[in-house]
Formats: C-alpha cells, sequence, structure tokens
C-alpha cells in the first residue's frame, strides 16, 4: 500500500528520490503520467497494466472518453528505478506539474502523486477548509 507525504529535491541531475517503502512495491520500474490537479501520477507496472486496459476500453465514440485517454495513455511513460531509489522524471511531464527544486511525493493508495511542494501546499490550504464538504459529497460511496 503506498501512503504517506515525503519532501524531496530533484538532484542537480533532475532525478527524484522515491521512498524506499515505495520502492519495495514498485521495483525497478514504474509508469509516470499526466494526473489531475496539477500533478503527475505513478504506478507500478502491474497497476498501470490494470489501468491501461480500463482505458482501452472507453468508448472512442466519446470525445470525453477519447481525451482522457489521450491525456493519460499519451502522456505516459516508463522510467527506470536505480539503485538509489531515484527515477528520472522526463521534462514534459516536469513541465506539466510546474515541477521546480522541491517535490512531494504523496502515496495515495494505489498510485503515487508527484507534486511541486508549492502547488501542493496551496492545493491543501485551498481544500482544507471545505474538506467536509467534500466527505458529505462521498456518503453514496460510504465514507
Amino acid at each position: 500500500m503506498l501512503i504517506g507525504e515525503y519532501k524531496y529535491n530533484l538532484d542537480e541531475k533532475k532525478r527524484l528520490t522515491l521512498p524506499s517503502k515505495f520502492r519495495v512495491i514498485l521495483g525497478k520500474k514504474a509508469v509516470i503520467t499526466k494526473g489531475m490537479d496539477g500533478c503527475l501520477f505513478m504506478y507500478s507496472e502491474k497497476e498501470w497494466k490494470e489501468i491501461a486496459l480500463k482505458l482501452a476500453k472507453l468508448p472512442f465514440s466519446q470525445s470525453n472518453a477519447r481525451s482522457f485517454a489521450r491525456v493519460m495513455l499519451a502522456g505516459a511513460m516508463d522510467v527506470a528505478i536505480d539503485s538509489m531509489g531515484r527515477v528520472l522524471v522526463p521534462d514534459y511531464l516536469k513541465e506539466f506539474a510546474g515541477l521546480t527544486r522541491k517535490v512531494v511525493v504523496a502515496g495515495l493508495y494505489s498510485r503515487i502523486e508527484i507534486w511541486d511542494e508549492d502547488n501542493w501546499e496551496k492545493y491543501n490550504k485551498d481544500n482544507s477548509d471545505h474538506i467536509g464538504d467534500i466527505a458529505e459529497g462521498l456518503k453514496e460511496f460510504e465514507i
């Protein structure tokens, strides 16, 4: 299970270190793609195969389905995790998420989100006052 919030700096070669407990789950490879709300999503290869299969089954006759599949699938990149637990985030994904030097790596059960630290703090600040309302809206999911 991928949980927790970790702060890292991109190194001089623009590599991102992953938490050691995440590396155990991910192994030597992962997939990074464009996420939502201004972050990147990272998945284990196994989890990504399941997500990609669902995306591939979306009805291509629907514009929203095509758009979402394009963002997630065309935006994805396989990445290797080196012996020090670092990944090289492709430039186009760093630009998409506005990653600067300070980065937050957040575990969300089956995926990792990668945020620029300033964007993460702003997102949390903007949503912290509304978390009760957000939770209220999730009643139908029995949360």
